[in-house]
């Protein structure tokens, strides 16, 4: 009888003793600097909640086992610099950088700690981002935004929505290498669609008044919008200009789509900050940059915003249509 005691008690002993003995480990808390050339609160962004569904979809939760240090240049890209400076002081664990400008700014001002780069705004070799997209080399890695390969793709579904397409205007920031670039391509993807391009370069808010001026003294069929933080600041006025005068417009984000534009074809921004998080995830478990190849996106979104084609007088195809993932009525 002793001996059954003996036993039921220890048992029960057993049962509460782990919980008692053994402290709660705390997670660890992984810093992220977010670097990007607009505003530093990214949630409120087109891009924000992708990047935080990223991070949960990896195990990652704000306050519990990661912490933002939001840094944004606010429209001033001369910023930038400083901002790096900022997050290094901080003791970052990875930088998440969006856009080529912050991309160029974190690899010029650390050699050590890790960079994962989104929408790089172009051929990241070609702007020297790296080395190879297989071996990138250095502290930097990240996701493509594919534009370049995506033009024909866009131009083509232009061609199949304006009857008689000849003539594209295309608005980029040439004041941005990686926009410059992009444009370059563009404009060459077109032209070996036999699409004429008209060049409008922009620098800054007051340049855009010129670019409508040159659109109205020599109209084109339909405007491409090259996507950067200076357009997408002065979109309204791009929507207002082309509604205005019932041209046709064709963005690189659906967002813009939302505000009014008529027609977009972009990655789709859940997976590519899946992958951007989860590369990040993979550095934090110990993998160096320079060994994970920079990757591409593989699921797009073509978005058409029906009120729009209706207010320029435009009657889409129903073939182009049923090509929509999302249609706006």
């Amino acid at each position: 009888m002793r001996r059954r005691e003996f036993l039921l008690a220890f048992a029960g002993a057993a049962a509460i003793w782990p919980r008692a003995a053994i402290p709660q480990t705390t997670p660890r808390l992984y810093r992220i600097g977010v670097l990007g050339p607009g505003a530093p609160q990214f949630e409120s962004l087109n891009f924000g909640p992708s990047i935080i569904r990223g991070f949960a979809k990896h195990g990652y939760t704000p306050g519990r086992n990661l912490e933002f240090e939001r840094r944004g240049a606010e429209a001033h890209p001369d910023r930038l610099p400083h901002l790096v400076d900022e997050l290094l002081t901080a003791k970052v664990d990875v930088i998440l950088t969006v856009g080529y400008p912050a991309a160029l700014a974190a690899r010029q001002g650390t050699t050590t700690i890790p960079i994962v780069v989104t929408e790089p705004g172009g051929d990241p070799i070609a702007t020297g981002l790296v080395d190879s997209l297989s071996r990138p080399g250095g502290n930097l890695t990240g996701v493509s935004d594919v534009a370049i390969e995506l033009t024909p793709k866009r131009i083509q579904l232009l061609k199949e929505t304006v009857p008689g397409l000849r003539r594209v205007a295309m608005l980029w920031n040439e004041g941005d290498l990686g926009m410059t670039l992009r444009y370059r391509d563009s404009a060459a993807a077109a032209q070996a669609l036999g699409i004429v391009v008209q060049p409008l370069g922009v620098r800054e808010s007051g340049d855009f008044e010129q670019a409508f001026a040159s659109m109205t003294r020599d109209p084109p069929d339909a405007i491409l919008m090259v996507s950067d933080l200076l357009t997408h600041l002065n979109r309204r006025r791009v929507i207002e200009f082309a509604i205005a005068r019932r041209l046709p417009s064709f963005y690189e984000k659906e967002f813009i789509v939302r505000d009014g534009g008529l027609m977009s074809y972009s990655p789709d921004l859940d997976e590519l900050y899946d992958r951007a998080t989860s590369l990040v995830d993979r550095i934090l478990k110990g993998a160096r940059p320079a060994d994970l190849p920079f990757e591409q996106p593989t699921r797009f979104r073509f978005v058409i915003n029906l009120k729009t084609a209706k207010a320029i007088g435009l009657g889409v195809p129903n073939n182009v249509v049923a090509l929509a993932d999302e249609v706006i009525e």
